[in-house]
C-alpha cells in the first residue's frame, strides 16, 4: 500500500477553494461583499511572504465566530456541491480513481481549514484531510485557528506528525501532487513527486530533478 498526498487548490481543482468560499458566503448573505476582494489581497499578501498564514486564516474564519457546528456544516455540503464538485478536474477524478483501485491512503493535504477540507475529502473519497484545526468551543467556531498552520513549509512537518501516529500502516512508497513551489518541502519528501500545472518556478525544478510534469485540463 502506498500514500498518496493531494494539494488542492489549482492541483484536484480549477481554483482556490477559500476564495470560492467566500463567494459563497457572501453570495448567502453570511458575509459582506467586501471579504471577497480582501481575501484576495490577503492570499497575495500571503503568496508574497508578506504576512503569515496566521493573518489570513484570521480573517477568513471571522464569518463563523459564533456559528455552530451543525449549521456551518450544512453550509459546507451545499458549497462543495455546488462550487467544488463541478471544479474536480477530470483527469484528477482519474488519478484519484488509480489510487483507490490500488488501495493506496489518499490523503489532502493543504494550507485551508480543516472545516472545509475535511468534508472536501469525504466528498471526493479520500482518507482524510491534513488541515488548519479550527477552533470550536462548546460547539461554536470561535473564529480562530487552533493548531499547527499548515502552510508553505509546515505541510512537510505536519505530515510527519501525522505518519508518526501511523504505526499500523506500513507505506511502501509516497505520492505527492501539487502545482506550486510553495510544496517544494513536500515533493522532495516524495518518491513519486507529480507536479500538475505547475508555476514556473516549480517547473523549474520538475525538470532540473525529473519529476512528472503534467498538465490537467478542466
Amino acid at each position: 500500500m502506498d500514500l498518496a498526498l493531494f494539494d488542492l487548490d489549482e492541483t484536484l481543482i480549477c481554483a482556490n477553494s477559500n476564495s470560492l468560499w467566500m463567494r459563497w458566503l457572501a453570495s448567502q448573505g453570511y458575509a459582506p461583499e467586501s471579504l471577497i476582494a480582501e481575501e484576495q489581497r490577503l492570499m497575495a499578501q500571503y503568496h508574497q511572504g508578506e504576512i503569515p498564514l496566521e493573518t489570513y486564516m484570521n480573517r477568513t474564519l471571522a464569518p463563523l465566530t459564533g456559528m455552530a457546528t451543525l449549521t456551518v456544516s450544512g453550509w459546507v455540503r451545499r458549497f462543495i456541491q455546488r462550487d467544488i464538485v463541478p471544479r474536480v478536474y477530470p483527469a484528477a477524478r482519474e488519478r484519484l480513481a488509480w489510487h483507490q483501485q490500488r488501495g493506496d491512503t489518499i490523503m489532502l493535504v493543504s494550507a485551508g481549514g480543516e472545516h472545509l477540507l475535511t468534508p472536501i475529502a469525504q466528498r471526493l473519497g479520500l482518507h482524510g484531510a491534513l488541515a488548519v484545526g479550527v477552533e470550536i468551543i462548546n460547539d461554536r467556531y470561535s473564529g480562530q485557528p487552533c493548531s499547527t498552520l499548515n502552510g508553505r513549509a509546515g505541510k512537510a512537518p505536519h505530515l510527519a506528525d501525522w505518519r508518526s501516529l501511523q504505526q499500523e500502516k506500513r507505506f511502501q512508497h509516497t505520492w505527492a501532487y501539487s502545482d506550486s513551489i510553495t510544496d517544494l518541502p513536500l515533493l522532495e519528501q516524495a518518491d513519486h513527486a507529480c507536479v500538475i500545472n505547475p508555476d514556473i518556478q516549480l517547473l523549474q525544478e520538475a525538470r532540473q530533478r525529473g519529476w512528472e510534469v503534467t498538465h490537467w485540463e478542466k
